[in-house]
């Protein structure tokens, strides 16, 4: 006590232009003897308690590639030293003091998932109150490695952990608590910047006291930061697009199966999907050990775009150069044009197929009747040049034969039309249920993430 009351005598009695000054004073009081190399405790076996806190303003970058999350927060941290501490009495009630950072112990507390040096302000002071309490509060960028599932995106949440740890001291020497209370940390966003493509939904806090050797102990704090990506502007520039040609391509199925306009339809489709996937392939997050569910649907539609095209081709062979075939087959005319119609509900006839078979067997028939007519109507043998006659009778057996085998064909034509519409609004129905199954099921997976 008389040592510290000759140091105020001799402060005091300080001239010039600081003479008067109460902070000066404060300080070189406070600087005098200060060992800044020194744990600040009077007894070696207190340990020193550092209260720390942690407030997120902002997402800077999410790299799913190289696994690194980059934010902006607000670190708080106290503890006291003692041997900063004075009576406010007799330096004019003055009851904190900012004090540069170079000159005072500060605990070697670091985050363990540091990979980069962010680009930090320095803050060079902090502020010491009159009872031993000093609190070092700064911002940082923090450029740290997170283990980023990308599976769910463009509907992910991220859960990422921020660990801070003693590097070097022991929990003998440096113990961690937090400033708040866990359920104040988990729900506080009063800071954050909530306009960028990542919302934050809390911070979770853990304590935890680990040994690497058995032998020493070790206090670290380990903060998870769980965000969620905003989805909208992947939904409408990826998802609609791709729905969109989709059910262009459903609709397709309502052209005329025995017109080549179909065939060109699907290919045109087929190729804008492909176009599609090439501009959004760098929207696409890439990592080295996954891939997200939306690269897989973007596949699988291109697959139901692929066999599309192909049913299309088969149907159009089937409906196209019909005479040319051979008759349909007993078992596939039993399975398609008898079982499958019943079954299935599907009429046995197009219209426009009974249109144009229609009109093609009432020309034969016409033919033939003139033929038959023409035959009936031949004078007896008696006439003097039969030669002319046989010819003649040549000709018209010939006519009717061609007739006859017009018809077969036509026969032969109208079953495989018949088979080629059954097959084609099977088919349709096949896809339809497949497409409407897969939609439903990355929707539900997709409404569920969003929802979670």
């Amino acid at each position: 006590f008389v040592v510290c009351m000759a140091l105020l005598m001799k402060l005091g009695s300080s001239t010039g232009r600081f003479a008067n000054a109460t902070l000066v004073r404060l300080s070189e009081f406070l600087s005098a003897g200060y060992k800044k190399g020194v744990r600040p405790v009077k007894d070696w076996r207190t340990s020193t308690l550092v209260a720390i806190d942690l407030m997120v303003y902002s997402i800077l970058n999410v790299d799913e590639k190289n696994q690194v999350l980059t934010t902006y927060v607000w670190y708080r941290q106290s503890w006291t030293d003692e041997f900063l501490v004075w009576n406010p009495e007799d330096f004019d009630e003055v009851k904190q003091i900012s004090l540069p950072t170079a000159n005072v112990w500060v605990p070697d507390i670091l985050i363990n998932e540091f990979v980069d040096v962010g680009k930090s302000p320095d803050i060079p002071y902090v502020y010491v109150t009159h009872d031993g309490l000093v609190r070092n509060y700064k911002p940082i960028q923090v450029v740290t490695a997170c283990t980023l599932n990308i599976y769910n995106f463009p509907f992910d949440v991220q859960k990422c952990s921020l660990t801070f740890q003693s590097w070097l001291h022991t929990i003998d020497d440096i113990n961690i608590t937090l400033m708040r209370s866990p359920e104040e940390l988990r729900e506080d966003k009063s800071v954050f910047m909530n306009q960028g493509e990542w919302e934050l939904l809390h911070i979770l806090s853990n304590y935890k006291i680990f040994s690497v050797d058995d032998d020493d102990y070790y206090a670290e704090m380990k903060f998870h930061v769980v965000i969620r990506r905003r989805p909208l502007f992947y939904t409408v520039n990826l998802l609609l697009p791709s729905i969109f040609l989709m059910v262009m391509d459903i609709v397709g199925f309502y052209l005329p199966p025995d017109s080549g306009e179909r065939v060109s339809f699907k290919i045109t489709l087929l190729l804008g999907y492909s176009v599609f996937l090439i501009i959004v392939s760098d929207t696409l997050p890439a990592t080295a050990i996954g891939t997200p569910l939306i690269g897989v649907y973007f596949v699988v539609c291109m697959a139901l775009l692929v066999i599309s095209l192909t049913e299309t081709v088969l149907i159009v062979r089937l409906v196209h150069k019909q005479d040319l075939q051979p008759p349909v087959p007993h078992w596939l005319r039993y399975l398609i044009l008898e079982r499958a119609p019943a079954l299935f509900c599907i009429h046995k006839k197009h219209r426009l197929f009974q249109c144009m078979l229609h009109h093609t067997c009432e020309i034969g028939r016409q033919h033939e009747r003139e033929a038959t007519l023409l035959g009936r109507g031949l004078p007896p043998s008696r006439d003097p040049s039969p030669p002319v006659v046989s010819n003649i009778l040549q000709e018209v057996t010939a006519i009717r034969n061609f007739l006859e085998k017009r018809d077969r064909c036509n026969e032969v034509a109208k079953e495989w039309l018949q088979v080629g519409y059954v097959l084609d609004v099977l088919l349709f129905r096949v896809y339809l249920v497949a497409v409407v199954a897969y939609s439903i099921t990355l929707g539900t997976l997709w409404s569920v993430w969003q929802v979670a």
